[in-house]
């Protein structure tokens, strides 16, 4: 399976099968981080974690405390998109994979600034 990022006439498509998108919150300046699978069924939300608690970043009840992070499976269908927007008050987002950590600006190759990017499984 391969991951298609689209942003300002731009598309990459990178070949992997999960990856953690990380961003930092524009008010409480913690870490949010999400687990996604890339599926035939599109993207798929795995499990969500964040540092803190606070404006906008409350976990849900079943969210547990662990090594400081609350951490939760959301329950929502896969998704055929995911769209990113860029307020540019916190540092871009962030998607890891295989132990690498890069901006959607480095993987773009170019800076992505206050356009979204959208996020689906590529074609086929």
């Amino acid at each position: 399976m391969s991951l298609c990022l689209a942003s300002a006439g731009a598309v990459k498509a990178l070949s992997l099968a999960a990856f953690t998108l990380v961003w930092t919150h524009s008010i409480e300046k913690v870490d949010w981080q999400e687990d996604w699978h890339v599926t035939p069924a599109g993207l798929e939300l795995a499990q969500a974690r964040v540092k803190g608690t606070g404006a906008g970043m409350e976990p849900p009840p079943e969210a547990r405390l662990i090594d400081g992070w609350f951490v939760w499976k959301p329950k929502r269908p896969p998704m055929p998109e995911v769209v990113l927007g860029n307020s540019g008050a916190a540092g871009e987002w962030r998607l890891c994979a295989d132990g690498q950590c890069r901006t959607l600006s480095a993987i773009l190759g170019h800076p992505v600034g206050a356009n979204v990017t959208a996020m689906r499984v590529c074609d086929q």
